[in-house]
């Protein structure tokens, strides 16, 4: 049985971690510049629901979200490196924790895309839209694209990313990972959905989420952040209303190994 003092100490790290408000300030870091990255047209932006809420979210496609009893949750994700900002870069991914305060980034699951002594940039993978890309792209390609868009972030929402899956280099794109590129020149991203990508490996984000190095370590270390290796499956996951309940379980149930006090000790009522 844990004594009175672990209990104490237990309690006092829950109560820094509940004051933490990650994302709050916006870093100076090295994005392309208005000229050459692709931004969405102003009708767009309007149609859009504000990045505090939840769009293209029903109250019960979060309710189908929860695991079934008896249900095993996906083998693909791979282990967690939990609370060590040593292992933070780009192509890795943050889940958040639950009851996370800052609704900007509430049950979010981000992969960073940036990082260096000048900031990081991160993209929201599992806030979809029910904006299609026809609606947002200012490009002649575009105009029959009915596949949604995702809100990135709140920082520049009129800033367009892509992620785009692929086994040949791409010119003009960074390598996040893997066969995993960022497309935000607007060539490249008129060349690209010309060629009609399959919606499954090609996602289109509006906006970003930024920090400095020491702010986002600090949050790690504090435990607002669970941090993933890269994982293409998580980036590209076909149902992403239930990617951050998954990876929060497979989180817990890892935690309830080897850290049985942590694992029953997080507030019922935060979820």
């Amino acid at each position: 049985m844990m004594s009175l003092s672990k209990r104490l100490l237990f309690a006092m790290l829950f109560a820094v971690i509940a004051m933490a408000e990650p994302g709050s300030y916006k870093a100076e870091v090295d994005v392309p510049t208005s000229n050459t990255m692709l931004c969405a047209h102003a009708p767009a932006t309007d149609a859009l629901t504000s990045y505090g809420g939840w769009p293209a979210s029903k109250p019960s496609r979060w309710l189908k979200a929860f695991r079934r009893k008896g249900e095993l949750l996906p083998a693909s994700f791979l282990p967690i490196q939990f609370k060590n900002p040593k292992d933070l870069g780009i192509g890795k991914l943050l889940v958040a924790r639950r009851g996370l305060g800052d609704p900007r980034f509430a049950g979010t699951v981000i992969l960073l895309v940036h990082y260096d002594e000048n900031g990081v940039v991160g993209l929201v993978l599992n806030r979809r839209t029910d904006v299609p890309l026809s609606q947002v792209l200012d490009l002649k390609a575009a105009k029959d694209r009915s596949e949604p868009v995702y809100i990135g972030g709140p920082m520049e929402p009129s800033a367009a990313f892509a992620l785009f899956q692929s086994a040949a280099k791409i010119e003009k794109a960074e390598n996040i990972f893997g066969g995993v590129y960022l497309i935000s020149d607007k060539s490249l991203f008129e060349k690209t959905i010309s060629a009609r990508p399959d919606p499954n490996i090609f996602h289109v984000y509006l906006g970003y989420a930024g920090w400095t190095q020491d702010q986002l370590r600090a949050e790690v270390q504090l435990g607002a952040w669970f941090v993933f290796p890269a994982d293409t499956a998580a980036v590209f996951n076909s149902d992403p209303g239930s990617l951050w309940l998954q990876m929060i379980q497979r989180t817990e149930l890892r935690l309830a190994k080897t850290e049985p006090f942590a694992a029953i000790s997080r507030p019922a009522e935060l979820f």
